[in-house]
């Protein structure tokens, strides 16, 4: 044990590529796998002075990990897996873990492209802000227009999206650009804790606080032209893009089975060097359930993001009198564990703050993207710019179809709070031409742009990695949070 606390330092990194670096096996004895980090030496050095390469190095003690176990430019420390952290697990043999995906379960990012440009609606936008936030709950434990008897709520988790459609919040078009079609088959309302769907009974529709979002945005360039317009892009146009999951539903169902797994790892003879790793074998009744519960709440993340779209698009017609459609580019998750084959091997791809890149020709992505790659959305801090990518066959033989999904965070929320003015902040943001609609001075603080790293970089390393390519850059033109 006392090799598998020790420190972290550069020396033990060894840099394989212009923005790849390995830990390798031999740096700890309880290794199955290398660490590999995606990162340039900007990123690298802000990185020793927390525990995110220490959680990816513990990443690789989990059994049935397949090499290497990942971490993406926009890596930072969280819970168990570090942010931006990927790591493909064997079925067969090994676990799944719920410090692997999260407590905001499917926390995700939807796209949505208008037909209009920023100029058409410029005079109207502060308006059109502030209807989005009436008709958006935002904040902690706000409560939605919808409340879900037990029948419902287990329809919500079972079917996902196609509940949502019944509802009359979406349409065919609609599922045809979410992920999975926005319903995990594996879900199993049953599985799910009483005391998380008790939690999650009135959150359809809300957007919840933390780094959660809803922005509009500017199409401020457009890198690739064939892309851009299979995507629906083009320079100048107004888009939204939604940042929210699965809320008090996702957070008790990882608690809750953190908990169960943490007592039962012993009886399979597991022993990892961080609680916050608790595992199961996957195809062991606690792996088994978690699973299921994971993907219940997955599908409710998807439920929650369709329905803040149906508002939205009722706000942008009472506010504009238009009746032309804000499209579903796509909607991604970032927090989740999905069943995939990599290499020839069925495993439980775990991705942590990273999204799924799939290239082009790959027969779970929409007819219209398999020429292109999947749509990937790497929002930045408020204030910045958010971009729009493209996954690549390169990602699919390096990092499990995987790449980065954030700016990543560079202070915590108590530094932020302590060395940010909220005045300055909302000057800056109003010199910039950014309306703002926050429920509070402290989240909007916490979030402050320079509370992350600089998303473009963070995305330019993406790119020279070649795990995904450059379509269009976003700039905020109204912000709603909690």
């Amino acid at each position: 044990m006392e090799n598998a606390m020790r420190a972290i330092s550069p020396a033990d990194l060894k840099q394989t590529g212009p923005c790849t670096w390995d830990i390798p096996r031999s740096f700890r004895n309880d290794m199955r796998a290398t660490a590999r980090l995606f990162a340039d030496q900007p990123m690298l050095d802000h990185l020793f002075g927390e525990r995110a390469l220490e959680q990816l190095v513990n990443m690789t003690t989990l059994p049935g990990v397949q090499e290497p176990a990942l971490a993406m430019p926009d890596i930072h420390q969280g819970y168990g897996f570090p942010i931006g952290g990927v790591a493909a697990i064997r079925a067969d043999e090994g676990v799944i873990s719920p410090g692997g995906v999260g407590y905001d379960i499917n926390c995700g990012v939807r796209l949505l492209a208008s037909e209009v440009s920023h100029g058409e609606i410029r005079d109207r936008l502060p308006a059109l802000a502030t209807q989005i936030q009436r008709d958006v709950p935002t904040g902690v434990g706000r409560a939605g227009r919808i409340t879900l008897d037990e029948h419902a709520m287990d329809l919500v988790l079972n079917t996902g999206l196609r509940w949502a459609i019944g509802a009359g919040h979406g349409d065919e078009a609609d599922a045809e650009v979410v992920e999975e079609r926005g319903c995990l088959a594996a879900a199993n309302a049953n599985t799910v804790p009483d005391r998380a769907k008790k939690r999650g009974a009135d959150q359809l529709g809300t957007l919840g606080a933390g780094n959660h979002f809803l922005e509009l945005q500017r199409v401020e360039r457009i890198y690739d032209q064939e892309c851009g317009r299979a995507f629906g892009l083009f320079e100048g146009q107004v888009t939204v893009l939604i940042h929210t999951g699965s809320r008090g539903l996702g957070h008790q169902t990882c608690t809750e089975y953190v908990r169960r797994m943490d007592v039962t790892m012993a009886n399979y003879g597991i022993t990892l060097p961080d609680r916050e790793l608790s595992c199961a074998p996957f195809h062991s009744p606690e792996g088994q359930d978690y699973f299921h519960a994971m993907a219940a709440a997955a599908n409710f993340a998807w439920c929650n993001r369709q329905v803040i779209t149906h508002e939205v698009r009722d706000a942008w017609k009472r506010v504009l009198g238009s009746n032309q459609p804000l499209a579903i580019v796509y909607d991604v998750s970032h927090n989740i564990a999905k069943l995939e084959e990599h290499r020839g091997v069925p495993c439980i791809v775990h991705r942590k703050g990273a999204t799924r890149a799939f290239g082009p020709g790959h027969p779970e992505l929409p007819e219209r993207y398999r020429t292109t790659g999947q749509p990937v959305f790497i929002p930045g801090s408020m204030g910045t710019a958010s971009y729009v990518l493209a996954g690549t066959e390169t990602a699919m033989r390096e990092s499990f179809g995987s790449a980065c999904h954030g700016a990543g965070r560079e202070l915590s929320r108590h530094k932020a709070k302590k060395t940010i003015s909220y005045d300055q902040l909302r000057a800056s943001l109003r010199l910039a031409g950014i309306e703002v609609r926050a429920g509070s001075a402290r989240g909007l603080i916490e979030e402050a742009p320079e509370a992350y790293k600089a998303v473009d970089e963070v995305v330019d390393v993406t790119a020279q990695i070649g795990i995904a390519r450059k379509v269009a850059r976003l700039r905020p033109i109204a912000i709603i949070k909690g």
